[in-house]
């Protein structure tokens, strides 16, 4: 797929404020509306979710939570808080000109691909319409009209034609959609209608996410700049994390026979990123998590992490991504006259919600030894500003 060309320019430091002045200082504005290392602090000493809502009253999400009922459950708080995030996206989105628009539409396409995987696997498990499409994440929603007619096919090889050809074609993923079906298509010498009932939705879904970032890699390499240095070094690493547990959840899996590994789970990694190409052509021939780690101990940014993993830590290797994750964001924040930081504003907030669940759902399970096992934002006890390791 080709990715085009940007229409404009991110501008210089001649020109940068004339275009995306305003949307930038929207953004850097909001970086104040995080939790602060006190708000946590008084947040895990709660008893209640009420005293969660009180605790938070004196923070960015006071009217957020101010119309929700007594009695409220973490997954009613983790939505309230990803609608606030929602809004002031959108509201970024409306004040911003190209390139930034379609820099910002990238990160929405992700949710949109996260979306209709839900449907198509909530459909295939004969769920009702309307759970799922409370489910759905609202950076990634379509019309209604298209989101009903998602899960309305039927389930064979005609049925999936027909869902591409008349419902995905035009929303912003279809060109992932059409890709994965034709290079499907052209590895099995079938017809792309026959192609989607051999294959298992999760794969599907690690296609296009794999397709989408190649894609938004290409994009922010053509903005080029401090642009294309800060996101290309996002887009690097979120590409091996995604190869990384692709592999690592591929184990006692058909994907982990000989055969498939090369044919199938190889065609799973993104074709950018550190270990791309020769570290991915190892993941590809680990069969265990042996093998994974002895892979990985080639690559210094990852061998830590593995490490963490492979003895057993009480942090799990999510966390440890998530805390890699979260130095590299805040990191957008001290540069000037880019994107990156609306980027990294939205995945922080993601990990800021996190934080806020985690934190809901030991109080609500009375398990206030795990309580502070969370990765907080901006924090000054974060172990890159604290000297530890």
């Amino acid at each position: 797929m080709t990715t085009p060309a940007p229409k404009g320019s991110c501008g210089g430091m001649d020109t940068f404020n004339i275009l995306h002045g305003f949307p930038e200082a929207l953004v850097r504005g909001m970086r104040s509306s995080f939790l602060l290392d006190a708000d946590y602090h008084h947040l895990t000493q709660c008893e209640t979710l009420e005293d969660v809502r009180l605790n938070l009253t004196e923070s960015d999400y006071a009217e957020t939570l101010a119309d929700m009922a007594q009695g409220f459950s973490p997954s009613e708080l983790q939505s309230a808080a990803i609608q606030k995030l929602v809004t002031e996206f959108q509201y970024l989105r409306s004040q911003a000109v190209e390139p930034l628009s379609t820099f910002l539409d990238f990160i929405t396409y992700e949710y949109m691909i996260e979306n209709v995987m839900l449907l198509l696997k909530g459909t295939l498990s004969g769920r009702d319409i309307n759970e799922l499409i409370a489910q759905c994440h609202p950076l990634g929603m379509f019309k209604e009209s298209t989101m009903r007619s998602i899960p309305t096919f039927e389930p064979n090889a005609r049925g999936y034609a027909d869902l591409y050809q008349t419902v995905l074609v035009d929303t912003p993923v279809g060109p992932y959609f059409a890709q994965f079906l034709q290079e499907s298509a052209e590895k099995s010498g079938a017809d792309i209608g026959s192609v989607m009932e051999e294959v298992e939705i999760e794969i599907i879904k690690s296609s296009l996410i794999k397709y989408w970032i190649e894609d938004f890699y290409q994009f922010c390499e053509k903005l080029g700049g401090e642009t294309g240095t800060l996101m290309l070094e996002m887009l690097n690493i979120r590409a091996d994390t995604t190869a990384i547990n692709i592999t690592l959840n591929s184990f006692n899996t058909p994907l982990n026979d000989p055969a498939m590994r090369t044919s199938e789970r190889k065609r799973l990694y993104p074709s950018v990123g550190y270990l791309y190409p020769a570290g991915t052509a190892m993941l590809a021939d680990a069969s265990n998590e042996e093998q994974l780690g002895e892979a990985l101990s080639l690559f210094p940014q990852y061998s830590g992490i593995w490490n963490v993993h492979a003895a057993g830590s009480e942090k799990s290797i999510d966390d440890a991504f998530y805390e890699r994750d979260v130095q590299m964001l805040e990191l957008a924040f001290e540069g000037q006259m880019h994107y990156a930081s609306f980027y990294a504003y939205v995945k922080l907030k993601e990990q800021e919600i996190r934080n806020l669940v985690w934190i809901g759902e030991c109080i609500l399970q009375q398990q206030k030894d795990e309580i502070n096992k969370f990765v907080p934002v901006f924090s000054f006890h974060s172990p890159w500003r604290s000297g530890k390791k």
